[in-house]
């Protein structure tokens, strides 16, 4: 097994050049802050978490509590990216980045992640309850503290641990909507949850090269990638049968599992495609399969999503 210790050097935060903005950052820049790509998946699995609830908020209720995750999500972005920008400066993938592009300050962006961060969760719990601004308090916490701050640079197990973060929105929705938590937000949580780890190995597959040189733990980085294409293949059978139980909660039903079964038969098989080749191969077509496997992720964790939302609106018109 690869050597996975890491140098107090390695673990600890390098200081970043050019942090010098030049002139004054624009509306966009700040936009490009909040993680605008990831936003859209917060917002989209909380509002179905809202909508597939068993207690529905009044529209300006529910526009008020999502505008508010929202905000949150983006808050965490602008603070992940203020901790990372020693990283997103050596990435390829990440080095036009507003901080380490030189368009944001990193004092700005931390400032306006932390104040973000107050407004959404205040704001939520006035607008709904403080189960939802606990829950999403505690969220930001986890990404910017327990994964950006801590697990991203000691261990492999960063993005197994750290998908928690990405896995709390439906249940915050949920949460919004009811004032509690249940076992089918839990489930909506445990989807998002076990998908994420072979969603960014797939990534990591065909970037393994920014990650080395930024020196942050990834599995193919510490353990090969010979190693990394199994774990995708276990956690794609593990997550599978937690993909298809969500079907048999009260939120589920044909149409949802209709589509979980393709799904998951879509993402085994692009798994098995990934074990099965060598890096010679991979390699050689530019890693083709691993990338549209990473695309098909995309897709996967979306349309499970939007056949909850589809489940709803039936049984609306019932």
């Amino acid at each position: 097994m690869a050597d996975t210790s890491m140098t107090e050097t390695q673990m600890a935060r390098p200081q970043i050049a050019g942090t010098q903005t030049e002139g004054e950052p624009g509306f966009s820049d700040f936009v490009q802050l909040l993680k605008p790509r990831v936003m859209s998946l917060v917002v989209f699995t909380a509002l179905v978490g809202m909508v597939v609830a068993p207690v529905h908020l009044a529209p300006v209720s529910a526009f008020t509590a999502i505008l508010f995750i929202a905000l949150g999500g983006g808050a965490s972005g602008a603070l992940n990216m203020w901790w990372d920008a020693d990283i997103d400066a050596v990435m390829k993938r990440t080095a036009r980045r507003p901080i380490p592009a030189g368009k944001i300050a990193p004092g700005e962006a931390l400032g306006f992640g932390l104040t973000l961060s107050a407004i959404s969760v205040v704001m939520l719990g006035l607008a709904t309850n403080m189960l939802a601004a606990g829950l999403l308090a505690f969220t930001i916490f986890f990404y910017v503290v327990i994964y950006s701050m801590w697990l991203k640079r000691t261990t492999p197990q960063n993005i197994v641990i750290g998908g928690a973060a990405g896995a709390f929105p439906p249940m915050i929705g949920w949460a919004a909507a009811t004032g509690s938590v249940s076992v089918e937000a839990w489930a909506m949580f445990a989807l998002i949850f076990l998908w994420t780890p072979p969603h960014f190995w797939s990534l990591a597959l065909f970037m393994n090269s920014d990650y080395s040189a930024a020196k942050v733990p990834m599995l193919t980085v510490t353990h090969g990638k010979r190693s990394t294409r199994r774990h995708i293949l276990a956690y794609t059978l593990i997550q599978a049968p937690v993909a298809l139980a969500l079907g048999f909660t009260p939120i589920g039903g044909w149409v949802y599992l209709a589509t979980s079964v393709v799904l998951n038969a879509g993402f085994i098989l692009g798994a098995l495609l990934i074990v099965r080749r060598d890096e010679a191969t991979a390699q050689a077509d530019k890693y083709r399969v691993e990338k549209k496997v990473f695309t098909f992720s995309l897709a996967y964790l979306f349309l499970h999503f939007g056949a909850l939302l589809v489940e709803a609106v039936l049984r609306g018109l019932a």
